[in-house]
């Protein structure tokens, strides 16, 4: 058996912080009131989160990197086929790949909406003042009611996958991304995952929050 570094520390600091932001979110847009303002924050947070994940996918671990799991047409044809390849087992596998960007996607329409939405209650984004009445009113109604059950049915049938490959595959996909490390039965590249790498993940993480900040901060002096 060989040993692989799949997911660098970055990639796992991201999944998880992801995870814990999402939760968040749901839970303070359900309280309201005051928790609003934590809606907030946690909202800005994601979308660093995702800033970040859209440089690291370029720039991170070998199988963090888009080019290394972006799959053509024919490739999930013929993996839905069950014609897989060998690296299919290693990082994310086509369905995986579907499944990972259209989360990014959805996550990122869900946040921008955020950002122009006003329920005329508790919540106003922070960049409403830079659109028209009707693109706000489209932005809250897509937000409220429609984007953040796509999100949830998105969760659910990632995480029914997750069931599904440990139960039926006997492959768990829970652990590499806990501890980083996955066990193959034949050689391949491991994730770059230095002290170096992870003090450049740390800048350009630092780099988006402060890009999302000085967005927000725009709006603000807006008022």
């Amino acid at each position: 058996m060989h040993v692989v570094r799949v997911w660098d520390l970055p990639t796992r600091l991201f999944h998880w912080a992801l995870v814990v932001c999402f939760i968040g979110s749901i839970v303070t847009a359900n309280v309201g009131g005051n928790w609003m303002n934590w809606h907030l924050r946690l909202g800005y947070t994601v979308l660093s989160l995702l800033l970040f994940r859209l440089v690291w996918g370029f720039v991170g671990g070998h199988w963090s990197r888009f080019s290394n799991f972006v799959y053509g047409p024919s490739t999930v044809l013929a993996y839905l086929r069950g014609h897989a390849k060998p690296e299919h087992q290693i990082g994310h596998n086509p369905l995986g790949m579907l499944s990972v960007l259209a989360l990014l996607f959805i996550l990122l329409a869900q946040v921008g909406t955020g950002l122009i939405a006003d329920d005329e209650i508790a919540f106003t984004g922070p960049l409403v003042r830079f659109v028209s009445g009707e693109t706000i009113s489209d932005a809250t109604s897509y937000h409220k009611n429609v984007g953040k059950f796509i999100v949830l049915a998105l969760v659910v049938i990632h995480l029914l996958a997750i069931a599904f490959y440990k139960l039926v595959k006997k492959d768990n996909l829970v652990r590499p991304m806990v501890i980083g490390d996955k066990e193959v039965s034949f050689p391949a590249p491991s994730a770059h995952d230095t002290a170096g790498s992870r003090i450049a993940a740390l800048v350009v993480f630092g780099l988006c929050a402060a890009a999302v900040y000085g967005l927000v901060s725009l709006g603000n002096m807006s008022a």
